[in-house]
């Protein structure tokens, strides 16, 4: 099957059988559906891209298993080159949508099964790497969607998952059959879940032997038997269900969160990568969680969105040339370009591992991942300072519509001369909508607990940072033995 394009990826996702809950209701058709349609369109710009000439280079790639043209998200890195064009990939599309895209999760979970299945099979003469590449020819085909699943609800956090008082506050295996397992538990904070066809699920932490049963890793079609969706809710979703489009800020993309619940659900084993090897858990979690830090390139995308407004707000009221706003725009950049260089910096170190896949330098992947929790919330602060009080006072575009008042909010709220003041508002309502509404959990949100929070990532920069050697080099100076 050749790549497929946004409508194709739509129509592919209306097929599906997903069982989604929403506001209290189940959603019959959620890719048309107001509230989530955004967050698809969103997913359908990656395909969309992959068509376009100026952009394939990034998009696109062939496949080291079949030699065809294939969409990069699907792709297992064979180079730096790769990983490389990953992290510009990440910042065209956050640019592109302003929002998150979805895909890059499963891409990071594929990646990384790569090289822990070569690992396992190492060990224990196991066939997960086999079944993997196996799998990784059907999403590949068919041009899919991957949701990779791997935080869980946790439950008591002091407690490993053996030891909770309800066992499935982490996913795990209930049953052995003679054709598969059955689990049972849940994946929270899913990123694009409904919009995807495939559910890749993980481990969420390290585990000891008593935790077996929890070290499970496997994929399942997204509308299997027993999974059911519960969306997520964010600031001014409902916004979208409003007539007219411009108080959304972004009218045209978004993103969505959901909870994952697999109710004893049967998973053969041509579709598990992982059973019981709970000695690997952990180096699963460090090498996903090292590729999807490297991922928030996208975050780079939308800062480009977030200043280019930041901007362009200024500009509509005549102050762009005050020597603070110059300033706060500079700053904004260069923090905007200090996250940059730290997701090229930790493709450009990546090595190749056994399996023959590449892999970020995990160190620098969680320094950028860590500058990712703090530069979007500076930016986010400087963008609202140059905006004003306006983007969060603003009427409702009802109001500028309404015969008793509207005229009166047109004389009030106009700007410079020749800057219609529909342009204006909409500018301000994409700030507000950047660092506050729906797109901030995407762009703030995401930015601080994506990935791992940040202390996840001060722990792994504690592990890999090499302080021998840094004592070393000082000893040999100063001249002690």
């Amino acid at each position: 099957m050749p790549l497929m394009t946004a409508e194709e990826y739509l129509d592919s996702l209306r097929k599906l059988n997903l069982k989604v809950y929403m506001f209290g209701r189940r959603v019959s058709n959620p890719v048309d559906d107001l509230i989530i349609r955004p967050s698809a369109l969103a997913v359908a710009k990656t395909y969309e891209l992959a068509h376009d000439p100026e952009h394939e280079d990034l998009m696109t790639v062939r496949s080291h298993l079949t030699g065809e043209k294939i969409n990069r998200f699907t792709h297992i890195h064979q180079n730096r080159e790769d990983l490389l064009k990953k992290s510009k990939m990440g910042r065209l599309l956050g640019r592109e949508t302003g929002c998150c895209f979805q895909r890059c999760v499963g891409m990071d979970a594929l990646n990384a099964l790569s090289i822990i299945t070569y690992d396992i099979d190492l060990k224990y003469a196991t066939k997960y790497n086999q079944r993997l590449l196996n799998y990784l020819r059907y999403v590949q085909i068919n041009d899919l969607t991957v949701d990779g699943a791997m935080t869980d609800p946790k439950g008591d956090r002091s407690l490993p998952p053996h030891k909770q008082p309800d066992p499935d506050a982490f996913l795990h295996v209930v049953e052995k059959r003679k054709e598969g397992i059955v689990v049972r538990g849940a994946k929270a904070h899913q990123t694009g879940a409904v919009n995807s066809h495939e559910i890749l699920v993980m481990p969420t932490q390290a585990m000891g032997p008593d935790d077996a049963d929890w070290a499970v890793s496997f994929a399942l079609p997204s509308d299997a038997e027993g999974i059911t969706y519960v969306m997520g809710r964010q600031s001014c979703d409902t916004r979208k269900l409003e007539p007219g489009k411009r108080d959304q800020g972004n009218i045209m993309f978004g993103g969505h969160e959901a909870l994952v619940i697999f109710e004893d659900v049967f998973v053969p084993w041509e579709r598990l990568f992982m059973y019981r090897e709970y000695d690997f858990a952990g180096r699963l979690v460090e090498l996903f969680a090292a590729y999807h830090r490297q991922s928030y390139a996208c975050k780079v995308g939308v800062g480009d969105v977030l200043i280019g407004a930041a901007q362009a707000s200024a500009e509509y009221i005549g102050v762009e040339k005050a020597s603070h706003i110059k300033d706060k725009i500079v700053e904004m950049n260069h923090l905007n370009e200090t996250l940059y260089c730290g997701c090229i910096a930790c493709a450009s170190e990546g090595h190749q591992e056994p399996s023959g896949t590449y892999c970020v330098d995990i160190l620098l992947a969680n320094v950028h991942k860590h500058n990712v929790t703090r530069f979007p919330y500076e930016i986010s602060r400087l963008a609202q300072d140059i905006a004003g009080g306006l983007m969060v006072t603003m009427p409702a575009e009802a109001d500028f519509s309404s015969g008793e008042v509207g005229h009166l909010l047109k004389k009030y709220f106009k700007a410079k001369d020749g800057i219609p003041m529909e342009n204006r508002l909409r500018i301000l309502r994409l700030i507000e909508n950047l660092t506050l509404g729906t797109a901030a959990v995407g762009y703030l949100t995401e930015s601080m607990h994506g990935a791992g929070s940040p202390q996840a990532q001060r722990i792994m920069i504690g592990r890999r940072i090499n302080m021998r050697e840094k004592i070393r080099a000082a000893k040999k100076l100063a001249g002690v033995e």
